[in-house]
């Protein structure tokens, strides 16, 4: 099935959707990319090209994404690899949370994988291939105060796609969640020293990872060689967690 080489990514303007979209582009993949705003969409279509295809969406509304999942399952059905990377954080202590910042979070961050794979996933089932991945987070496992929802989100996918990948497993479809940790992103970029030395201490390798160390896994887990992987939560975070 190596010849199916179109991929589905959300949050592909991001630190690691960029690091994710140059893996694939420069491995021959076409790309299926979705952005919250068009001047991520006009961003995207500069850096990659129109041989590839883009959909402005927003992820938060259900309705928004639905219309658009009908048009991309209907064609592009071609589509071999889902990667659900886009992801929103709405903070707050749990006593102090609005509702509308938790149902903002988990739409965008969980939910919306949901919809996502349950519009894409027929087309890989009748085709008896496909691979699914999803980008969860560290604190999914571990919990972080102030990020009740956010966690809940992550922490969500992991158990979703536990479920779906032991759902298709038979029909040659794998589903796999990466919890990254400190990633070098616009985020880590905008701490203070004193607080990138706190977050650093936490790290036995005493330093952040790359958005390429993400976009390396994925790009594992989308290719043959990983055929017997799947229901999997990997952790990429430097030794900050072992489990």
């Amino acid at each position: 099935m190596n010849e199916i080489k179109k991929i589905f990514i959300t949050g592909a303007s991001g630190g690691i959707g960029s690091a994710i979209c140059k893996k694939f582009i420069d491995k021959k993949y076409t790309l299926v990319l979705t952005a919250s705003s068009n001047e991520k969409i006009s961003k995207l279509k500069e850096i990659y090209g129109s041989d590839n295809f883009y959909f402005k969406v927003n992820l938060a509304d259900y309705e928004n994404l639905d219309i658009c999942l009908n048009e991309i399952a209907k064609n592009h059905k071609d589509i071999s690899v889902i990667v659900n990377n886009a992801g929103v954080t709405e903070d707050n202590l749990i006593f102090r949370m609005k509702n509308e910042q938790w149902n903002k979070v988990i739409q965008t961050n969980l939910n919306s994988n949901y919809q996502i794979i349950k519009s894409l996933l027929p087309n890989m089932l009748s085709k008896k291939y496909g691979k699914i991945i999803g980008i969860s987070s560290i604190v999914g496992t571990t919990g972080n105060p102030g990020q009740a929802n956010y966690v809940a989100s992550k922490s969500g996918m992991i158990g979703l796609y536990k479920s779906i990948a032991s759902e298709v497993a038979k029909r040659n479809i794998n589903v796999n969640v990466i919890s990254p940790g400190f990633i070098s992103t616009n985020m880590t970029e905008n701490l203070n020293d004193q607080q990138k030395q706190t977050y650093l201490s936490r790290i036995p390798m005493s330093r952040f990872g790359k958005p390429e160390d993400i976009a390396n896994l994925v790009y594992f887990l989308a290719i043959e060689d990983s055929s017997y992987i799947t229901g999997q939560n990997f952790h990429v975070n430097g030794g900050m967690l072992m489990v």
